[in-house]
């Protein structure tokens, strides 16, 4: 066998008659040696590797963690903030969870959902603070009723009246129970007492006001005196007083159906602790109607019915 010395590396007869490798140094693998060897059989790597456990969508998880407190604290009035705060951002990141990868994906559902409902949530209780609110500003809480003196039974006299003749009753000042003209209606912030009902009132409208137009046929001005007093904190209007009739077919009439101007009407007089005012309203009634006074001691104050 020849050996090439110094031969650059490549295929050569090796005397042999057939061409083999020389690396430039020694000899190698016949030509075709190489094609014809068996692959030697290898595992695939993905497969002898144990399968990797799905990551964790920590996202959705924040995202329904952070709806469920942001929930508890929209059902409470006083922390209603902190739950408008938190639930809005749990909104956002269950939107974002839901494009990400991960295992656990209805969390973020589950955030989604529950940021949306405490949020409906939350606008209720904060719907419920507000009207409570303006019940305290402007009702002044219980409306309470309180007859003249006069036309009180005397103790010796409910005494001697038999149980079983005392009829049941509903509540003094109810349009069931009306109470009479004399009654104070009060609660908090107003003392309201009807002094007199005038049930025909076209002679005191005529003569109020030339500009006063007569009632239409088939009806009939009814004039209601009333005083009213302040008894809240600062001051407040006469305004706030609500007066309307209510006729026995079940129609309330207002003041201001009718636009006439009496000579001692009730102004906007602005009152302090204390103070007190007092007016007239007229009312336009059809003819044959009877009708009870009502009086509501605040925008929102509870009413009671006063019988003329």
């Amino acid at each position: 066998m020849t050996t090439p010395t110094e031969t650059p590396a490549g295929w050569y007869d090796d005397g042999s008659g057939r061409q083999r490798w020389w690396d430039g140094q020694q000899w190698g693998n016949f030509a075709g040696e190489a094609e014809n060897r068996t692959p030697v059989a290898t595992l695939d790597p993905a497969s002898t590797e144990p399968r990797t456990k799905k990551k964790l969508n920590v996202l959705a998880l924040v995202s329904a963690i952070v709806a469920a407190i942001g929930f508890i604290f929209a059902c409470i009035p006083g922390a209603l903030i902190v739950g408008w705060i938190l639930l809005p951002i749990a909104f956002v990141l269950s939107i974002v969870s839901l494009f990400l990868k991960g295992d656990k994906k209805w969390l973020g559902i589950v955030g989604l959902i529950v940021s949306i409902i405490g949020t409906i949530v939350g606008v209720v209780v904060f719907l419920g603070v507000i009207a409570n609110a303006a019940n305290d500003a402007f009702g002044g809480g219980d409306t309470t009723v309180s007859q003249p003196v006069e036309s009180e039974q005397t103790e010796e006299e409910a005494a001697e009246q038999p149980a079983e003749e005392a009829p049941a009753q509903a509540a003094q000042g109810s349009r069931d129970n009306p109470a009479p003209v004399g009654t104070e209606i009060s609660n908090s912030e107003w003392s309201v007492v009807v002094t007199s009902v005038n049930p025909d009132g076209n002679a005191v409208v005529s003569e109020a006001n030339q500009f006063n137009e007569p009632a239409p046929a088939g009806s009939h001005y009814v004039i209601v005196d009333y005083t009213v007093t302040y008894k809240g904190s600062d001051s407040s209007y006469a305004a706030e007083v609500m007066l309307d009739l209510v006729t026995s077919t079940g129609n309330v009439v207002n003041s201001y159906d009718a636009l006439v101007v009496l000579g001692n009407g009730m102004g906007l007089d602005e009152l302090y602790t204390g103070a007190s005012a007092s007016g007239s309203q007229a009312f336009l009634v059809a003819d044959g109607e009877t009708f009870l006074v009502r009086v509501q001691p605040g925008i929102l104050a509870d009413e009671a019915f006063i019988q003329p």
